[in-house]
C-alpha cells in the first residue's frame, strides 16, 4: 500500500564513464522519484532495467535498433522510466529511488564475453559513487533532484535489476562485497538485498551472502527457460546460508510488461509481448491465466516493496509473501503467485549429492547430464537449466519420485530447533490434488509421519516452463523421535504419477542476519595467442585468486570440441592464481583457430566474478582457393558439382548459396527435379512448375577438415518431352572468403 509520504521526481545526467572493452561511453542517467518531507537519512534504492532496443524514430514507428550512441534523428528508448509505478511506491513509503539508464551498455555488450555482466555491474556502481559523494561532501554538487531529495541513507541500499539487469545488480553485490583485485572503485555502501525480475544468470554466480528475491514470470518468452531459479538453487551450501533466497513464480506473467517502456500503448517506442504465441491457453492474452499489463506491473511493484521493506528495512511481517509459507499479498490481486526460498532459518536435511541414498521409488537423478538413464527427466529449464549449455554437471543432483521412496543423506541430521519441515517438490503440470504423506526416522529406527501435503500443478502448454518446485511443510513432533538423529525421509504418493524433490529443510520463522562470510574469488581472463607455422608450445589461461581464503571452485574446461571436462579446485589462502596450462601445436594449414573455454563456478567457500574466459588461438596461414567446374548431365542423372580445395585445411571448408536465374538459356524447374529431394532442401511442393531461382532453394557443400574435395548433387527426373538443354546457377559464397563469389553453373541435356 502506498505509504504516507508524498513523492518528488526528476531526472540527472551526469558526465558519462568509460568502461574497458566498451569503446563507446556510457551515459550516467537517472529517473529520480523520492518522498517529500521523510525525516533522517533514507534507504537507497536502485533499479536497473535489462537488454532492450535502444534507439527509435518518432517519425517511423517500424524503426529500432539496438546501437549506441543513436543515429542523428533517433531518439535513445527512455527504458530507465519504465518502473515509475514501483518507484512512486517505494518513495512514499520512505525510500529514495532511481532507476539509471544503460543503453550504452545494451548497445554495445554483444561483443562482450560475459554479455555485459560485469559493464552492468561497474555502472551501478558508478552510480553509488555518485550517490556516496552527493550524501557527503559533495552533497552541494548534487543535481538539483538529488538535493531536493532527503539524504540517501549508503549503508541501506537495495539492488532491483530486470532481464540482464539482474545479472547485473547481482554482479554489483558480489563487486562490492568481494571485490577482484585491482578493482578501482571503492565499496562506500552496504547492499542489503536485490529483487530480481525474469533475469538472466549466464555463469550460474549468484551473491550467495546477499538477500534475494527472484520474479520468475510463468509466460517469459524471452528468458523463456527461468533460469534465474539458479540465483536460488546455486547459493546452497556455498557460504554460511544465512542470507534468505526467495523464488516468486508469476503465473500469467510476461517479460517485457514489468518494464511500461516495454510494453504497447505505454511506451514511447515501439512495443511488443514477449510472449507471441497466439494459441496457448495458459498465456495468450485473454485467457483467464494471462495477467493484463496493469495487473501485472501491480504486482511487480507490489513484490519489489515487499523484498525492500523485508530486507532494507527489516519488516518481518512481509516475510510469508516470500518464504513459501503460502501467502499472498491482497494488494497484487489477480495475480497468483507462488514464493519458496532457502536459506533464512532453515537447516539443511537434504540437500541431495552424490552420497544420498535412496530405496523404493526415489532415485538420485542429476540435473544436467547426457546419459538418459541418470538424468532427472526434464528438459533442461528452470531448476536443471544448464550453465552456458554444458552438458555435465557433477554437482547438481535431485531425487525422482515414480513412488514411494526414501532418501537418506550422508550423516543423520539434527532437526532440533525446526518447528516444520519444509520440502520443495515439483509435479508435472497441469495435474491435481497430488497427494503425498511424509515421515522421518531416527537412528534408532522410529520412524514418525508427519502428515500428508498437497500440491496442484502449475497451469501449463509446451511453451511453458512449469516444472518449478513448490514449497510444502509439515509440522515435525515433539516426542516419540530423536530429532537430533534423523537418519531418512521418507514420501509416499497417494496416487501414481511422478514427482521430483529438489530438497528438504528444518524450518523455522525468521529472518536471521545474512552475516556475509569472507569468500575467496575467482576470475577467469581471456587471452589470444598466434597458431605459429611449427612446434608447440605452452600458455597460461588466466585464472585469477583473490580474497586470501579457501574455498572450492568448479572449472569447466573446453577441450576446443565442443565438450568439457571438469575439475574440481581447492583454492588455499594467498593462491593468487590457478594454473590451467594449454599446449599449442602449429602448422602451415588453414583453420578456424582454436578455442579453449573455461567456466568457473562456486561450490563452496568461493564466488565467481568473472566467470567465463579462455585461450584462443588465432589462424595465422593463408586461406586456400575454392574452385568448382561446371556441372553436366542428362534428364535422369544428377547434377554433381565438386568443389576443390587447393590445400589441405585442418577445418571443414563450407561452400553455400541459392539459385539465381542463369545468364542464358532455359532455367531448370522445380518439375526437373527429384520431387523428395526438392522438398526436403526448400519445404515447398514440386507443383506447380516454376524456376528453380523463385524458389528456396539452398545448396550447402562441405570440405570435410583433411581432404581437398566436397559434393553436391542434384537429382533430375527423366520425361518424354523434347527440351533444348537447360540450365541452373548457384551464387554461392565459400567460409574461407566471404567477400568472393562462387558460381556453381549446371546444364541439363534434354530429349532431342
Amino acid at each position: 500500500m502506498p505509504g504516507p509520504y508524498k513523492t518528488t521526481a526528476g531526472e540527472y545526467t551526469v558526465d558519462s564513464i568509460k568502461l574497458p572493452d566498451y569503446p563507446q561511453a556510457i551515459e550516467m542517467q537517472g529517473l529520480v522519484v523520492a518522498p517529500v518531507g521523510a525525516p533522517g537519512r533514507r534507504p537507497l534504492a536502485v533499479f536497473l532495467h535489462g537488454r532492450h532496443t535502444t534507439c527509435y524514430d518518432p517519425a517511423d514507428p517500424d524503426f529500432i535498433d539496438i546501437s549506441w550512441p543513436c543515429a542523428p534523428g533517433k531518439k535513445a528508448i527512455p527504458s530507465h522510466a519504465g518502473y515509475q509505478q514501483a518507484q512512486q511506491l517505494l518513495a512514499s513509503q520512505g525510500y529514495v529511488t532511481v532507476s539509471i539508464s544503460a543503453n550504452g551498455i545494451n548497445g554495445q555488450d554483444a561483443s562482450v564475453l560475459d554479455l555485459g555482466a560485469q559493464g552492468r555491474s561497474s555502472l551501478v556502481r558508478s552510480h553509488l559513487t555518485r550517490w556516496a559523494d552527493w550524501a557527503g561532501a559533495g552533497r552541494d554538487t548534487a543535481p538539483d533532484i538529488v538535493k531536493a531529495a532527503p539524504v540517501a541513507d549508503l549503508s541501506n541500499v537495495f539492488l532491483m535489476g530486470h532481464s540482464r539487469g539482474g545479472e547485473g545488480v547481482n554482479r554489483a553485490a558480489i563487486d562490492s562485497l568481494n571485490p577482484p583485485a585491482g578493482d578501482t572503485i571503492p565499496t562506500r555502501w552496504k547492499i542489503r538485498g536485490t529483487l530480481l525480475i525474469g533475469p538472466t544468470i549466464f555463469g550460474h554466480n549468484p551473491a550467495p551472502d546477499v538477500p534475494s528475491a527472484t520474479i520468475l514470470p510463468g509466460c517469459d518468452g524471452d528468458v523463456s527457460d527461468l533460469q534465474g531459479q539458479v540465483f536460488i538453487d546455486a547459493t546452497r551450501g556455498v557460504s554460511r546460508g544465512a542470507a534468505l533466497h526467495s523464488a516468486l513464480y508469476f503465473v500469467g506473467a510476461n517479460h517485457n510488461y514489468f518494464n511500461t517502456e516495454w510494453t504497447p500503448g505505454q511506451a514511447a517506442a515501439p512495443a511488443w509481448d514477449d510472449f507471441r504465441a497466439t494459441d496457448d491457453a495458459v498465456c495468450t492474452p485473454g485467457t483467464p491465466t494471462r495477467l493484463t499489463a496493469a495487473q501485472q506491473q501491480t504486482a511487480g511493484a507490489t513484490y519489489i516493496a515487499a523484498a525492500a521493506h523485508l530486507f532494507v528495512g527489516g519488516d518481518r511481517r512481509v516475510l510469508p509473501l516470500l518464504d513459501g509459507s503460502g501467502v499472498r499479498a491482497p494488494s497484487a490481486d489477480p495475480a497468483r503467485v507462488l514464493s519458496h526460498a532457502v536459506g533464512g532459518e532453515r537447516t539443511s536435511f537434504v540437500l541431495p549429492d552424490g552420497a544420498t541414498k535412496t530405496s523404493g521409488a526415489a532415485r538420485v537423478c542429476k540435473q544436467v547430464t547426457k546419459d538418459e538413464t541418470q538424468g532427472c527427466g526434464p528438459d533442461p529449464q528452470t531448476h536443471f537449466v544448464r550453465l552456458w549449455g554444458i552438458s555435465e554437471d557433477p554437482d547438481r543432483f535431485a531425487v525422482a519420485l515414480s513412488g514411494s521412496g526414501t532418501v537418506q543423506p550422508a550423516q543423520p541430521v539434527s532437526l532440533v530447533g525446526s518447528r516444520d519441515l519444509a520440502l520443495r517438490l515439483i509435479v508435472p503440470p497441469n495435474t491435481k490434488a497430488n497427494q503425498f504423506d511424509i515421515a522421518v526416522t531416527d537412528t534408532r529406527g522410529r520412524k514418525a509421519q508427519l502428515g500428508s501435503v498437497t500440491l496442484d500443478g502449475l497451469p501449463a502448454t509446451e511453451f511453458v516452463s512449469a516444472l518449478w518446485a513448490q514449497e510444502v511443510r509439515v509440522s515435525l513432533p515433539r516426542h516419540g523421535i530423536d530429532l537430533r538423529q534423523i537418519t531418512s525421509l521418507e514420501i509416499t504418493p497417494r496416487s501414481s504419477g511422478t514427482a521430483w524433490l529438489i530438497d528438504a529443510y528444518g524450518w523455522n520463522n525468521g529472518l536471521p542476519d545474512p552475516r556475509p562470510g569472507p569468500l575467496a574469488r575467482v576470475d577467469v581472463g581471456a587471452t589470444t595467442v598466434q597458431e605459429g607455422d611449427s612446434g608447440t608450445k605452452t600458455y597460461q589461461i588466466p585464472v585469477s585468486v583473490s580474497g586470501n581464503r579457501e574455498g572450492t571452485v568448479r572449472l569447466f574446461i573446453g577441450g576446443g570440441q565442443g565438450e568439457f571436462e571438469t575439475r574440481l579446485v581447492t583454492i588455499q589462502p594467498g593462491q593468487h592464481t590457478i594454473e590451467l596450462p594449454v599446449q599449442v601445436t602449429g602448422n602451415t594449414r588453414w583453420s578456424w583457430g582454436e578455442q579453449h573455454d573455461v567456466f568457473a563456478k562456486a561450490v563452496r567457500g568461493s564466488v565467481a566474478g568473472a566467470y567465463g574466459g579462455g585461450l584462443s588461438v588465432l589462424n595465422d596461414d593463408p586461406a586456400p582457393e575454392i574452385t568448382v567446374s561446371p556441372a553436366t548431365t542428362a534428364e535422369g542423372g544428377a547434377l554433381t558439382w565438386t568443389v576443390t580445395s587447393s590445400a589441405v585445411a585442418d577445418s571443414p571448408i563450407s561452400v553455400w548459396g541459392r539459385a539465381i536465374a542463369p545468364a542464358q538459356g532455359q532455367e531448370l524447374s522445380t518439375v526437373d527435379v527429384d520431387p523428395q529431394w526438392f522438398k526436403a532442401n526448400t519445404g515447398e511442393e514440386a507443383l506447380p512448375a516454376r524456376p528453380l531461382s523463385s524458389t528456396r532453394l539452398f545448396v550447402s557443400i562441405e570440405i570435410p577438415a583433411g581432404s581437398l574435395t566436397g559434393e553436391a548433387s542434384v537429382p533430375t527426373v527423366a520425361d518424354t518431352e523434347a527440351e533444348p538443354t537447360e540450365y541452373v546457377h548457384v551464387k554461392a559464397r565459400s567460409s574461407v572468403n566471404r567477400e568472393k563469389e562462387i558460381d556453381l553453373v549446371g546444364s541439363v541435356t534434354g530429349q532431342p
